[in-house]
């Protein structure tokens, strides 16, 4: 990972294009309301423009959106 360490979906953990690493996110699924608290570990994601975040698998259990992949979120930084 970028940030250092190896990846671990069992964490609450997100991949960023420009946010430092160590930023805490809180992130919401505006299609079910569902709310995770998430640290920036690694950069990415790269392959598409529109996609912003890249959340751990753990994350996007807790967020519902496992079956989706991709949902629209509304991110909110805590703190960098």
């Amino acid at each position: 990972m970028a940030c250092g360490g190896t990846y671990q979906k069992h964490k609450m953990i997100a991949a960023h294009k420009s946010l430092p690493c160590g930023t805490r996110v809180k992130m919401t699924n505006r299609r079910n309301g569902r709310t995770v608290k998430l640290t920036v570990r690694d950069r990415g994601p790269y392959g598409d423009k529109k996609l912003k975040f890249d959340v751990s698998r753990r994350a996007a259990k807790r967020l519902g959106m496992v079956r989706a992949g991709r949902v629209p979120v509304k991110a909110v930084l805590l703190h960098k």
